[in-house]
Parts: C-alpha cells; structure tokens; sequence
C-alpha cells in the first residue's frame, strides 16, 4: 500500500476580523442608540424641527437593518484564507525588505 502524502490545503475563515463584522457591529450599536433615543427622548421641539418625523428611530432602524445585512452577508459568504498562500506572500515580503541595522552607526 502507498501513502498518500498530498494533504488538504490548510484555510481557514476570517472570521471575527473580516471587516463587515466590524462595520455589522458598530453599525448595530450606533443604530441601538438611535432606537433607543427615538422611542424615549422624542420631544415636541424634535418633532417641530422634523417635520413630525422621529428622525433618531428611523435612522437607527436603517442602521440596524444596515448591519443585519452585513452581518448576513459575512455570515453567507465569509472570505477564506489560505495558510499557504499567506506564508508565501509573507517569505516575499521578507524577501523584498531592504535589511536595517538597529545600531546607532548604521549609516556609517
């Protein structure tokens, strides 16, 4: 019997650290403060200025919506690393940089 040597090319999601969890998130906490703001502190001089229209639980309604979908869409289709390709980008970069001396007589 041989063994098969070829493995799986190791990937992995980005998980926490994609950038549409990031914007889901803060998009849904600034959206839950202007909820909240809307429903508790709606004044009749807010409402003057508005046209009748409680801006703060709108908007925060659209943010929160807003985030839901980014948060669906990571979710949905989230951005896969591949481990080989990211060490190789990385021996390149070390390749590329010009190499520094920490010492104060690097330039002498």
């Amino acid at each position: 019997m041989t063994a098969d040597t070829t493995t799986a090319p190791r990937s992995h999601t980005a998980g926490i650290f994609d950038v549409r969890n990031i914007i889901a998130a803060l998009m849904g906490i600034y959206g839950l403060v202007l909820l909240i703001m809307g429903v508790v502190n709606f004044t009749d001089t807010d409402k003057a200025k508005a046209d009748d229209i409680n801006l703060n639980l709108w908007s925060g309604l659209g943010m929160l919506i807003f985030a839901v979908l980014m948060g669906l869409w990571a979710y949905l289709r989230p951005i896969v690393v591949d481990e080989v390709e990211l060490e190789r980008d990385k021996a390149a970069a070390e390749f590329e940089r010009p190499s520094t001396s920490d010492g104060p007589d690097a330039d002498a």
